[in-house]
């Protein structure tokens, strides 16, 4: 009975300050929206690198790896001090977090690809830019659609911390629930930033299955 009272609660506190939620989540899908698209620009290039090179491959991996099992708070904290607080920080922090994901996909993705099929592309005179951009990438866009979807979910996750470095999004709310010892707004908070990162999740998973079957 105490948990469907506070679950009321809760409903009746988001009804309340909607306006301000819906602010907090737009701020929030922003930071994911940019640090993402960012690690998208950086990392596929990289990836397609990591193919060319299997030496750079080793070093790239080795180096985005570690960026990623760097404590999210501390990854911050280290980039505040020269980005400052505030959105720019949490942007980067988000692009370092999203990268592993992104180039470790690209790169097996494209290392999936058939000989073959390849084989075939150059007996008919294709360069080796347009075996790229014409098979490789093409055929490989499931495993690289599967590397934007955990980069997104992860984001949307390390992105609820901004706040401890000046960034906003939802966060915000569940850090001030903390700091007033109030469920109401951790919550309030919480469940929003959970649905982002289900429903980023359920669409980009949606988009993989369909390239999936396109190119099978």
């Amino acid at each position: 009975m105490e948990f469907f009272n506070q679950m009321i609660e809760i409903f009746i506190y988001m009804g309340n300050n909607w306006s301000h939620l819906i602010e907090l989540t737009i701020d929030h899908i922003l930071m994911v929206v940019y640090g993402v698209a960012l690690a998208v620009v950086v990392g596929i290039p990289l990836g397609i690198l990591c193919v060319k090179s299997e030496k750079l491959a080793s070093v790239i991996l080795a180096v985005a790896n570690i960026l990623q099992i760097i404590p999210s708070l501390a990854l911050l904290a280290i980039l505040m001090l020269y980005f400052g607080l505030g959105f720019t920080t949490v942007v980067v922090g988000l692009f370092l977090y999203s990268l592993l994901p992104i180039i470790r996909n690209t790169y097996v993705g494209l290392k999936e690809v058939d000989n073959h099929i390849l084989e075939a592309g150059t007996g008919i005179g294709m360069t080796p830019m347009q075996l790229l951009a014409k098979i490789q990438i093409p055929l490989s866009l499931p495993f690289m659609m599967a590397g934007l979807r955990v980069a997104a979910v992860i984001a949307v996750g390390v992105a609820s911390i901004a706040p401890y470095i000046g960034g906003d999004g939802l966060g915000r709310e569940i850090v001030s629930g903390i700091n007033g010892r109030d469920n109401i707004k951790i919550y309030a908070g919480a469940i929003p930033a959970a649905l982002l990162a289900i429903i980023a999740d359920l669409v980009l998973g949606k988009m993989q299955k369909r390239m999936t079957k396109k190119t099978t």
